[in-house]
C-alpha cells in the first residue's frame, strides 16, 4: 500500500554576501561558497551540497512523495514496516551536537498518520539496522556501547516491544555481525559474521545456542581478497549466498535443510582460459608476542618450489580489515608475471576479536610493522624465495604501512604505496572523516598531541628511505587526499631517492571502482617493481 524512502532534500542557504548586479554581456567568475557546516565533503562525492536526507511516503502505486522528518539531521539507513502499515522504524543521528557525537544513532519509530517520532533506543553508540519481527514482538537491530576505539565491533539486539527488556544476542561471540535476517517464527536470526579470515551464517535463537549453518561466505570484492558477501533466507529456510574461491571470483550457492549446492558457474570460461595461481594458507608466529598470523601465498603459475622466485608483500588496507582466501584479480595479476604473493592480517585486523584488532589502538603503525616482517621471514625460510627480490606494496593502510617500512627497512628492492596517510597531522585536518579520526584513532586533537602524530608517521621517516618509491592516489580522493601523497614525493624528491608518482583523474579512494583503473593499478605497480626486478 505505502512505500517508505529516504531521499536529500535540499536545504535554502542565504549568501551572507549580496554583491552588485553583473553587468549586461559580462561572464562573471563562479561565485564563491560559504561553507558552515561540519560534514562538507565525502569521498566517492566530492563537495556536498546544504541539505538533509529525510524519509518520505508515498503511495505504492505512485503519486507526489510526502516528507515525513525534518531538522537538520539525516535520516535513513534500513526501513521496516509494521504489519499494519501504520507505522516503520528506521535509525538516525538526531544528536544536536554531531561534533562530539559523530556515530551515536539511535532507533526511531515513525507514525505515518500524525508523523509522530518516538525514540526507542538511548544509549551512546550507534544502533542501527532494525528490523521486525514477523510477529511484531521483536525489533533487532545492530549496535555497540561506544567507547571510542579504533575498533568497534557491532553486536546483534532484540528488543522486546511489550516489555522494553533488551537482549544483547551475540556479547559472547567477539566477532562483529555484518548482517542478519528473521526466521520466520520470529524466534531465531540467521546472522553473517567473519571469523578467522572466513565468512559465516548462523542460526541464532532469542534463547537457545547459536549453530553455525554456512562457512566459505565471501566473494564481495574481486580486486583483492578482503573478507565480506552477503546472503538472502527464503521463506522455507533456504540460504541464498556468495560462495567464496581462491580461483574465481564468488558465486551464487544455496544451503538448504543441511545441504550446500552451487547454483551458478559464471567465471568458468575464465577458470578454463586462464591459469590461476594456487592459493596456499600458512600460519606466522609473531616475534611480539608469540600471537598466530593467517597469511597465504598466491604462487605463480607452473610453480617450480626448487626455483627461486622473487615476492612481493600486499598489505590490506583499513587498517581494521581483513583478507582471506578469497579471488584477488590484482594479486594474481602479479602472480602471472612470475611473482610469489604474500597477503596476511597483521595485528589491527578483523575477524580475530576486539582485543586483536585494537592491539594497534592509538598507534598505527607500530607492532603490525613487525607482524608484517615476521611473514616475510617465514616466507623466506620456505626455500624458494630469492631474498634479493623482495617487493611490498598496499592501498589506503597499506599503503601507508608500505610508507612506513621503506623508513624502517631497506630489505625491499622496490616498493609502491597507494592511496596512502603520510602524515597523520595534516592528514586528520584534511580527510573527508576528520570529525571521526580525530577523536577515535588519536589520544587527542593533533595540536595537543603533535609529538605523537608524528611519531607514527612515515613522512617522520623520510630521512631513512632508500627503497625506490612509487606512489599512486586519485586525485578525487577525500579520504587520503592527494596532499598525502605530494609530501612523501616531493620529500623523495628533495633527497634524490628514485621516485614516482602516478596521479589517477577523477578517481576517488576506491580507485578500482572504474574498470580501466582497475587495470591500470596493477599494471603501474608491475612495472615499477619490473623495473627494479634481476
Amino acid at each position: 500500500k505505502w512505500l517508505a524512502f529516504s531521499m536529500f532534500t535540499p536545504k535554502k542557504v542565504a549568501n551572507p554576501v549580496t554583491l552588485p548586479g553583473k553587468p549586461e554581456k559580462n561572464d562573471w567568475a563562479k561565485a564563491p561558497v560559504y561553507i558552515d557546516t561540519m560534514q562538507y565533503r565525502a569521498d566517492g562525492r566530492g563537495y556536498l551540497p546544504a541539505g538533509y536526507k529525510h524519509i518520505y511516503l508515498m503511495a505504492a502505486e505512485g503519486g507526489t512523495p510526502i516528507q515525513l522528518t525534518s531538522g537538520d539531521f539525516d535520516h535513513g539507513g534500513e526501513i521496516s514496516w509494521q504489519n499494519d502499515s501504520k507505522a516503520f522504524y528506521f535509525s538516525a543521528n538526531r544528536q544536536s551536537d554531531k561534533r562530539a557525537q559523530v556515530q551515536n544513532s539511535d532507533v526511531y519509530k515513525l507514525t505515518i498518520t500524525d508523523k509522530n517520532l518516538t525514540q526507542v533506543t538511548d544509549r551512546f553508540g550507534p544502533d542501527h539496522a532494525p528490523a521486525l519481527s514477523a510477529d511484531g514482538k521483536w525489533l533487532a537491530y545492530l549496535g555497540y556501547d561506544d567507547k571510542k576505539l579504533a575498533h568497534q565491533a557491532d553486536q546483534l539486539y532484540v528488543k522486546n516491544l511489550q516489555s522494553g527488556e533488551i537482549k544483547a544476542l551475540t556479547a559472547d561471540l567477539d566477532r562483529a555481525i555484518d548482517s542478519f535476517s528473521w526466521d520466520g517464527d520470529s524466534d531465531a536470526l540467521y546472522i553473517q559474521y567473519d571469523d578467522q579470515a572466513q565468512g559465516k551464517i548462523a542460526l541464532q535463537p532469542l534463547n537457545g545456542k547459536r549453530k553455525v549453518l554456512v562457512d566459505q561466505v565471501g566473494g564481495g570484492s574481486y580486486s583483492r581478497p578482503y573478507t565480506g558477501g552477503s546472503f538472502s533466507v527464503s521463506d522455507d529456510g533456504g540460504i541464498a549466498y556468495t560462495q567464496m574461491s581462491t580461483q574465481a571470483p564468488a558465486e551464487l550457492a544455496l544451503w538448504q535443510d543441511g545441504k550446500k549446492k552451487q547454483l551458478t558457474e559464471l567465471n568458468k570460461d575464465l577458470q578454463l582460459s586462464r591459469d590461476i595461481g594456487e592459493v596456499e594458507e600458512f600460519w606466522v608466529t609473531s616475534s611480539v608476542d608469540q600471537r598466530k598470523l593467517q597469511s597465504w601465498l598466491i604462487l605463480p603459475p607452473n610453480f617450480d618450489k626448487t626455483k627461486k622466485y622473487p615476492l612481493i608483500l600486499e598489505i590490506h588496507g583499513g587498517p581494521h580489515t581483513a583478507y582471506g582466501p578469497v579471488f584477488a584479480m590484482e594479486l594474481q595479476l602479479m602472480a602471472a608475471q612470475g611473482y610469489v604473493v604474500l597477503y596476511t592480517n597483521p595485528r589491527g585486523s578483523t575477524s580475530y576479536g576486539m582485543e586483536f584488532a585494537n592491539l594497534i589502538h592509538h598507534k598505527f603503525p607500530s607492532e603490525d610493522y613487525n607482524d608484517l616482517m615476521d611473514a616475510v621471514d617465514a616466507t623466506v625460510a620456505k626455500g624458494f624465495i630469492d631474498a634479493e627480490q623482495l617487493f611490498v606494496t598496499g592501498g589506503s593502510g597499506g599503503g601507508l604501512l608500505t610508507s612506513w617500512i621503506v623508513g624502517h627497512t631497506d630489505r625491499f628492492k622496490a616498493a609502491v604505496a597507494v592511496n596512502p596517510v603520510i602524515n597523520w597531522f595534516s592528514f586528520v585536518l584534511n580527510a573527508d572523516m576528520y570529525n571521526y579520526f580525530s577523536q577515535y584513532w588519536f589520544p587527542g586533537m593533533p595540536w595537543e598531541k603533535p609529538e605523537h602524530y608524528l611519531k607514527h608517521s612515515p613522512i617522520s621517516y623520510v630521512g631513512n628511505v632508500k627503497t625506490p618509491t612509487m606512489l599512486m592516489t586519485g586525485e578525487s580522493d577525500h579520504r587520503t587526499p592527494i596532499s598525502e601523497t605530494e609530501q612523501f614525493y616531493q620529500a623523495l624528491q628533495l633527497r634524490g631517492v628514485e621516485t614516482a608518482m602516478v596521479r589517477i583523474p577523477g578517481a576517488s579512494h576506491g580507485i578500482h571502482i572504474r574498470p580501466s583503473n582497475m587495470m591500470a593499478k596493477p599494471a603501474y605497480i608491475t612495472y615499477w617493481f619490473n623495473k627494479y626486478k634481476k
